[in-house]
């Protein structure tokens, strides 16, 4: 393959619909594939996860209901949830469907561990029936599965060891790239190859009108849309309606980026409202947010997957500001400019798990990236001797993702066990 078919399959690798949040709807994906594989009723289901997915799952609604976290998803799923639907799977939800996983939640069917000493993205399904028993891992990707055997019989195996292997294999491929070249990509790629950008765009605006108007979460939303007064304000008003409702089940899918819905809408919105209403062409909105896809992924295969770092924060805050300056200014300096300044006003905002609260996040988040790529327009960027920035906006991502991994080692274990003592029934 040559660079530009390797990028463009890491892009729709990384852009991928999901209903609700990503974390719980991995697990009823893999329970869903579980439970096909079995094919006899199931006496007991036993999921492991890693803390990221416990932490992100804990406090957040399933999409069409009003119940939440990772065991209720589970359980959902069990009833009615579809593989073929991938992130998907719960979307054929009813309230009978409901009230059965209700059922199976209160006598014992689900078991949710946490384990202790995985790294990375990881969930394990282990579905036991009366004659046989099935097994489905997940991991690195939300919706990839690496693991699938029935009873002693391997059936699907794609890691030697996944119980060791943590790194997502697109994330190593985009490390492998320069912002240089996926600028370069997103200036030059012929636009027929990358007009399903598109899908997303018109997905996410879908969920963010409809959470405008309707009454999601606790009225962030609106609170921020009764305040604006221009188009910048606007498409962070919308922003935040559509994570508010994303967060509290509103039963509409999200295009997700890097492997998060939240991450999509930030990455997304911002730079689709702003371009619409500024004059830009269709061509030119998808080229930014193509960029903005590429670069929110480049930050997440340095910091991680799932991290104690808020992606939706910096992440697809860094994708969001150098798309928005490139949709305006064809300038690759002040791109950089752009990932320079969000890095160095966001770089401290952690992660404590998906719930309504992140709309207040993609507030910050939307606010910061369009602030940081006005500056950059104008010439003003942070200077490289400040805190972690480097000289160069490749180098400055770096830093990010050593503050992540190395010095971050024990901030998830923290988050996790308060939260936990908030809610005794996850594990």
């Amino acid at each position: 393959m040559n660079k530009t078919d390797i990028i463009l399959q890491i892009l729709k690798d990384s852009v991928k619909p999901a209903l609700g949040c990503t974390e719980p709807g991995a697990v009823a994906y893999a329970v869903s594939r579980a439970k096909e594989i079995l094919d006899e009723d199931i006496s007991k289901l036993t999921i492991s996860v890693d803390k990221n997915i416990l932490k992100n799952g804990m406090f957040v609604a399933i999409p069409g209901t009003k119940e939440k976290g990772i065991s209720f998803a589970a359980a959902l799923s069990l009833v009615c949830g579809k593989s073929q639907y991938g992130l998907e799977a719960l979307k054929d939800v009813s309230d009978l469907d409901i009230n059965k996983a209700k059922e199976l939640l209160k006598n014992g069917f689900v078991n949710l561990e946490l384990n202790k000493t995985i790294e990375g993205l990881y969930v394990k399904v282990e579905a036991q029936g009366k004659l046989h028993k099935s097994t489905v891992v997940i991991r690195n990707n939300h919706d990839n599965i690496v693991f699938e055997s029935k009873d002693n019989i391997i059936i699907r195996s794609t890691l030697p060891d996944y119980e060791s292997s943590s790194e997502n294999s697109d994330f190593k491929k985009i490390k492998g790239f320069s912002i240089s070249e996926l600028l370069d990509f997103a200036k030059d790629v012929e636009i027929e190859k990358i007009e399903f950008i598109n899908d997303g765009i018109e997905m996410n605006k879908k969920i963010a009108y409809s959470g405008l108007q309707e009454d999601v979460g606790v009225g962030i939303g609106k609170f921020v849309r009764s305040k604006a007064d221009n188009v910048e304000s606007l498409a962070v008003a919308l922003t935040v309606s559509a994570s508010e409702a994303r967060m509290s089940g509103y039963p509409l899918p999200v295009m997700s980026s890097a492997g998060s819905g939240n991450h999509g809408l930030v990455a997304i919105i911002p730079i689709a409202i702003i371009g619409e209403k500024s004059g830009f062409n269709k061509e030119e909105v998808i080229r930014a947010v193509t960029l903005s896809h590429l670069l929110t992924s480049y930050v997440k295969s340095y910091t991680g997957v799932l991290s104690p770092l808020c992606g939706c924060g910096i992440a697809a805050g860094v994708g969001c500001s150098a798309g928005l300056t490139f949709l305006r200014e064809k300038n690759n300096k002040k791109v950089e400019y752009s990932i320079k300044n969000v890095i160095s006003g966001l770089s401290g905002m952690i992660c404590d798990g998906a719930k309504i609260g992140c709309a207040y996040k993609l507030y910050l988040s939307s606010l910061s990236a369009i602030e940081a790529s006005n500056m950059a327009l104008n010439g003003i960027v942070i200077p490289s001797d400040n805190g972690i920035l480097a000289e160069s906006a490749q180098d400055s991502i770096k830093n990010l993702g050593r503050i992540s991994a190395e010095g971050m080692k024990d901030t998830d274990n923290t988050i996790l066990d308060i939260m936990m003592k908030k809610d005794t029934n996850q594990v």
